[in-house]
């Protein structure tokens, strides 16, 4: 999935990959919680539920940032923490789009599976480098 290098890069400065979690849920509240909102015609996806999912990488920000600048031990714990987070996210964001199967059009899945498969990958990268930091 990733060359080695990088992994040993990100293993050597795990921190990185809280500022990572973080950008990447930025922009997740950013497209779910304005953007899709804007144009549900288009996606099918019920406002509420994207404002639901838009809050939900809110409160993932807020942890990836206090592990950046608080978590000093322990590091590979708090990433396998934000790594299942990121997993439970993706089973209920494909939840939710089943449960409105008939409302969500072949844009609003396409959306869906792009950002559940960068979800899954950042947090198989999580949990890999969390598993570097072990003894």
């Amino acid at each position: 999935m990733l060359p080695n290098s990088m992994l040993n890069q990100l293993s050597a400065n795990p921190k990185k990959l809280f500022i990572l979690d973080g950008l990447g849920a930025l922009l997740s509240a950013f497209l779910l919680g304005v953007v899709l909102v804007q144009l549900e015609s288009y996606f099918g996806i019920p406002r509420n539920t994207l404002y639901f999912l838009a809050f939900l990488p809110c409160l993932f920000v807020v942890y990836d940032l206090f592990c950046y600048w608080r978590v000093e031990q322990n590091i590979g714990f708090f990433l396998k923490v934000i790594a299942v987070i990121n997993v439970l996210y993706c089973c209920l964001s494909i939840g939710f789009a089943f449960y409105h199967m008939e409302r969500i059009t072949a844009l609003g899945w396409g959306y869906i599976l792009i950002e559940i498969l960068i979800v899954l990958a950042v947090a198989f990268v999580e949990w890999r480098v969390a598993g570097d930091l072990e003894p």
